[in-house]
């Protein structure tokens, strides 16, 4: 088993930045490759970054790229999810996800979830 814990979420203005954390306890951190995923209010869930097991490969949805980076620090057992120049679309619950195998955008390949944090962007 796998604890995934979100935080860091919060309102801020367009254009602002929030860095989310995602705390991982249970099973070996480094074993998962990792994402953080989001729902807006009516939608589906989707990926919006992913990273492989040592970090050194990093997947971004296209409405996010060059504004989030995605990391993770193994010894701390932490994924971080560095949001800047945030715009209203990005309003959404996120959420970190940890996979054992298989491709990174696919949902059903996650194994464990966190509850989610809210990201809300005022216009």
């Amino acid at each position: 088993q796998v604890q995934l814990v979100e935080s860091g979420g919060g309102l801020v203005q367009a254009g602002g930045s929030l860095r989310l954390s995602c705390a991982a306890s249970g099973r070996t951190f480094s074993s998962y490759a990792m994402a953080w995923f989001r729902q807006a209010p009516g939608k589906e869930r989707d990926v919006v970054a992913a990273i492989t097991r040592s970090g050194g490969i990093t997947y971004y949805a296209d409405s996010v790229k060059g504004r989030f980076t995605i990391s993770r620090d193994n010894a701390k057992n932490t994924m971080y999810l560095q949001m800047n120049s945030l715009k209203p679309e990005d309003t959404a619950v996120y959420f970190c996800a940890a996979r054992a195998s298989g491709t990174a955008y696919l949902e059903t390949n996650y194994d464990y979830w966190g509850q989610g944090t809210q990201v809300t962007v005022s216009s």
